[in-house]
């Protein structure tokens, strides 16, 4: 169970993973020491499960998004491992969901350009059996965020 200071250190570290344990400490009324512990806890148990830098898309020459909606009618277990290991292979899939709905699978893809994505679905398509891809791809970022609402969690 979490309480007020792990949710505290969770919403900072999630803001900031390079702070210090001093600073974290600072944040949530700790010493550094049980900080670090409280820290190690939460690595442990699971609650953190990595710590990383954001990167700026555009700036590594990854400009276009494309979000990609995969439908199939296949739906045994043999299929779907095959085409998970498929698509957690290919680096320029972000995420990957299951879908409820129309949608079987949706993908969300980065790549330097449209051509880069043509080369990604062949070979996706080359890879796999499906019934049906739809791409669109985004116009704008308008919002992104890791940053979890965890007092939402919290309430539940």
């Amino acid at each position: 169970m979490l309480d007020r200071v792990d949710l505290q250190l969770l919403d900072a570290l999630q803001r900031d993973a390079t702070l210090s344990m001093v600073q974290l400490g600072e944040v949530v009324g700790l010493s550094p020491t049980p900080c670090w512990k409280r820290v190690k806890r939460l690595q442990d148990d699971g609650y953190i499960t990595a710590r990383l830098a954001v990167l700026d898309r555009k700036k590594v020459g990854l400009s276009v998004t494309v979000f990609v909606s995969v439908r199939t009618t296949q739906h045994d277990e043999k299929w779907l491992a095959r085409f998970a290991a498929v698509v957690t292979a290919m680096p320029e899939v972000l995420e990957f969901h299951r879908m409820s709905g129309d949608v079987d699978y949706l993908l969300k893809v980065v790549t330097s350009s449209i051509d880069g994505y043509d080369r990604f679905y062949k070979k996706l398509i080359r890879q796999v059996g499906l019934t049906g891809v739809s791409s669109a791809f985004s116009m704008e970022q308008i919002k992104s965020t890791s940053v979890l609402p965890l007092e939402a969690g919290a309430g539940d």
